[in-house]
């Protein structure tokens, strides 16, 4: 549902450290300046009518706002060491930090002026945790989802905000109101797989903010309707925003997401079609791969979404020149009049030429770096025994590899196996599910025998699970089929239709 590595990463170093710092010191200024706003907003529009100038007020409150902006440094500073101690690589990457920012300044500013023309119940709450759920992780939405209940406290508190008459206590009750809505929006939320779902979701937001609405409004013996109705637009609101500003922080922000992965795996996405009207050969290769990949990440336990999307796009380098690949050949094939030399540089092009035509188009960069990472370093073993055939001495076998590197994650790992398993399926002359079982296993073992696992966490109780779920699946793809009886039938002429009547 969601992934901590939404951006691209980096090591997080000394000149890393003093960007980010900087980089919160500017962000923190920009909060100051929205703060500022709502306070000149308020002295324009107020309820209570005095009339007092931005300055005068100002002037007259230092200490408070002081209070104020003490308590956003308070809370800019808690922001910067929670990342230190629980994903310090997150903010070497500066867009990381502006994504965090970008979704506390617009939820605030949303929820501050939904406060002000409406009702303070009305406040779409919900809606930053339900982003950060998707564009971050769980645990970046609660850790969040608690700062901006305390900023907006704090700005209800200690500025010339204004509540309307009789809603003083929901006001300072609203900590509590945002926290729960938003906590139980990250738990209904992590669950959730489609945008009717997450509109439903807006339902079971609410629930809190209508308790205390009625515990609230009971106790001040106001009308109980009105409030608990707010309460519903505020759930609501909360999931449809969140449903609106999605598809904007991803592409902003080139970020991840399950929503997104289903819109790349579809048929009509860009390159897909662009792949299945050019190399109709590799894209069904591709389908194969993906259920593969599939039923192993969900052995595994990863993310099958990603799963799916990242063995979609691992071979569409091969769009550059898909007649120089066998499943898109008929009958001819260009290596022949081709060296070894010449033929491998365009066949381990496509590793590459994946990677650089997947981030022109600003797709996640995850899945580029399945695309790069899928051969690792494994030799192309067919040209390189031609070419040794064709040389008197010996011939270094780098050259004849891929250049890797090697895969960096399980992902890229499944994807290694799985493409090859099911390349290789194809040439078994019976596929029953012994011989699958052996070719897979040979896959698997001469991948370990030349270390391409080694940079990825990936054991040996996971090798044994991908290669009884890939045999598995492959005899289910391959599976052999009763032969028919070789019988012609015609259609029976008027004659005989007469005759049989």
């Amino acid at each position: 549902m969601m992934y901590s590595d939404t951006t691209e990463s980096k090591k997080f170093g000394r000149d890393e450290c003093v960007k980010s710092v900087f980089l919160f010191l500017f962000n923190y200024a920009v909060f100051l300046g929205i703060i500022a706003f709502f306070l000149f907003f308020n002295t324009l529009y107020a309820s209570d009518g005095t009339g007092r100038s931005f300055s005068e007020y100002f002037r007259g409150n230092l200490s408070t706002m002081g209070y104020l902006a003490a308590s956003l440094f308070i809370l800019f500073v808690v922001i910067y060491f929670y990342y230190i101690f629980e994903d310090k690589n997150f903010l070497a990457t500066m867009k990381n930090i502006e994504l965090v920012f970008c979704l506390l300044a617009f939820s605030l500013v949303v929820c501050y002026f939904f406060g002000v023309f409406f009702n303070v119940y009305a406040r779409p709450s919900a809606m930053l945790a339900l982003l950060a759920l998707m564009l971050l992780s769980r645990r970046d939405a609660i850790f969040l989802n608690i700062v901006f209940a305390l900023m907006m406290f704090s700005i209800d508190r200690f500025s010339n905000y204004v509540p309307e008459t009789g809603y003083e206590t929901a006001v300072d009750c609203f900590p509590v109101m945002a926290f729960s809505a938003g906590m139980i929006a990250i738990f209904v939320g992590s669950q959730v797989k489609t945008r009717l779902r997450s509109f439903l979701t807006g339902f079971a937001i609410c629930i809190p903010v209508l308790i205390m609405a009625s515990c609230i409004e009971y106790k001040r013996g106001g009308g109980i309707v009105s409030p608990l109705l707010y309460g519903v637009e505020g759930g609501i609101l909360s999931a449809v925003l969140f449903m609106a500003l999605l598809p904007v922080f991803e592409v902003a922000f080139n970020c991840v997401t399950d929503y997104r992965l289903r819109e790349l795996t579809d048929h009509d996405a860009p390159l897909m079609r662009e792949l299945r009207e050019k190399a109709m050969g590799t894209f069904n290769h591709c389908i194969v791969v993906a259920h593969l990949a599939e039923a192993c990440a969900i052995a595994l336990n990863e993310d099958t979404a990603l799963a799916r999307a990242a063995a979609y796009y691992h071979d569409v380098g091969k769009l550059r020149q898909p007649e120089y690949f066998t499943e898109n050949q008929a009958g001819y094939n260009p290596h022949n009049e081709l060296s070894p030399e010449l033929s491998v540089d365009i066949i381990r092009s496509h590793a590459k030429d994946g990677y650089d035509l997947i981030r022109s188009k600003r797709l996640p960069k995850i899945l580029a770096d399945v695309a790069v990472q899928h051969h690792g370093t494994l030799p192309i073993k067919y040209f390189y025994a031609k070419a040794l055939k064709m040389s008197d001495g010996e011939l270094n076998i780098e050259d004849f590899s891929y250049t890797g590197p090697k895969p960096q994650t399980k992902i890229a790992a499944i994807i290694m196996i799985a493409d090859a398993s099911e390349a290789i399926s194809r040439t078994l002359p019976e596929r029953t599910p012994t011989r699958v079982e052996n070719a897979v296993r040979e896959i698997i073992e001469e991948r370990m025998d030349l270390d391409q696992f080694d940079e990825c966490d990936l054991t040996m109780k996971d090798l044994a699970v991908i290669k009884e779920t890939i045999v598995s699946c492959l005899t289910g793809v391959y599976h052999s089929r009763v032969q028919y009886p070789k019988l012609k039938l015609k259609r029976k002429t008027e004659e005989e239709e007469k005759e049989h009547e």
